[in-house]
């Protein structure tokens, strides 16, 4: 079975997030689709086959699996625009459908996604004090322009903005006691955020409920700030940057499309490179 190795949400060519991408005739069974992501090692890596019109979808990260994955989408996206031809791919999930728009141009392979509907609601007290002890943050340190929040456009995350950049930087946390934490509330990822202009984010997500303790890019986080700052009236339509990995010396930049209504997909794109 082929493991097709990309790095998505790349930065003129270089950083991004690699993921796995496997092309199947069949989805294989949950079992190797898990030992195979571990083999592969990535965050994610992706599985999908074709059924009638529709590609079956699923994401594993090295120790379990992911309701949805921006990144290994972008990536998966790539792949197919190389091997089958630039267009417009209906993808089934294990929670709902999105679609992934996809090409190549001068060998880089470019993707948008259509992600699941968003939602958000405010982040328990007892959860963000439990998050900060976890992060070695303190309350003063928070952003209170962009309270936590919980945020969703197919996976759960929880938000946390911070006040500079290099707050963001100094992010640190003990891997199992974040996987703890995430597993227990059912969080995909911690997403910290420093916001250097209106529509310009900087990101960290800790990724520990999969076995990661960081994303050099997060697609599915970049949806659902998005979604939660239109479905929050904060923006109301135009696109959103997020820069992630540069502290990881990964680079990556996501762009998001937003627009009404409240709750609708948003459109995630970047570039995608074949890694070897």
């Amino acid at each position: 079975m082929q493991v097709h190795r990309v790095a998505a949400f790349t930065e003129n060519g270089t950083g991004g997030n690699p993921a796995g991408v496997v092309l199947a005739d069949v989805l294989p069974d949950p079992a190797t689709m898990q030992r195979i992501a571990a083999e592969v090692g990535y965050s994610e890596t992706a599985f999908a086959a074709l059924s009638g019109d529709v590609w079956l979808t699923r994401y594993y990260s090295p120790e379990t699996e992911v309701p949805f994955c921006g990144h290994a989408t972008v990536a998966l996206g790539a792949v197919l625009a190389q091997e089958k031809g630039p267009g417009r791919y209906r993808l089934s999930l294990a929670n709902g459908e999105i679609e992934v728009e996809a090409s190549m141009k001068d060998g880089t392979g470019h993707a948008i996604l259509r992600s699941l509907p968003t939602r958000n609601a405010p982040a328990p007290e007892p959860l963000v004090e439990e998050a900060l002890r976890i992060f070695r943050y303190t309350r003063d340190e928070l952003d209170d322009s962009l309270p936590p929040r919980l945020m969703n456009a197919g996976a759960e995350h929880l938000l946390l903005a911070l006040k500079t950049r290099e707050l963001l930087g100094a992010m640190r946390y003990d891997l199992e006691e974040g996987r703890t934490f995430m597993l227990h509330h059912g969080l995909v990822t911690v997403a910290f955020v420093w916001r250097e202009a209106r529509e310009l984010f900087h990101a960290r997500n800790a990724f520990a409920s999969g076995g990661v303790m960081e994303d050099p890019a997060t697609g599915a986080a970049a949806a659902a700030l998005a979604g939660m700052l239109r479905d929050r009236g904060i923006l109301t339509r135009g696109e959103l940057t997020i820069l992630q990995g540069a502290d990881m010396g990964r680079p990556s930049r996501i762009v998001v499309r937003y627009d009404l209504p409240v709750g609708g997909p948003v459109h995630v794109s970047g570039a995608a490179a074949r890694i070897g």
